[in-house]
């Protein structure tokens, strides 16, 4: 029984995990950039009543694929602008 590390199992460095949200798509009017609108169900501080929070991220589409009404995937990235720190990973549903 061996217990090297495989090619596949070793962690990378150049890779680190960053955050995906999945959210509907409000806005694709811009060049390469879509506004993605992302909804929670967080407990409210208080009174604990389950409220829909929603927040809307700026994501870099490079080729233009979501339109409108999508659900997409989007992933955490450097800046890329004042205002966009988000890509697009891929459409998950078109509307």
């Amino acid at each position: 029984m061996s217990t090297a590390v495989t090619e596949a199992q070793a962690p990378t460095a150049a890779t680190p995990h960053r955050k995906e949200r999945t959210g509907v798509v409000v806005s694709s009017k811009m060049a390469k950039t879509i506004v993605v609108k992302v909804e929670r169900r967080v407990p409210h501080p208080r009174y604990k009543k389950i409220v829909n929070v929603s927040k809307k991220f700026y994501a870099h589409d490079a080729e233009g694929t979501a339109k409108e009404g999508d659900r997409v995937l989007i992933r955490e990235t450097r800046p890329l602008s004042r205002l966009k720190r988000w890509e697009l990973v891929e459409v998950l549903k078109q509307h």
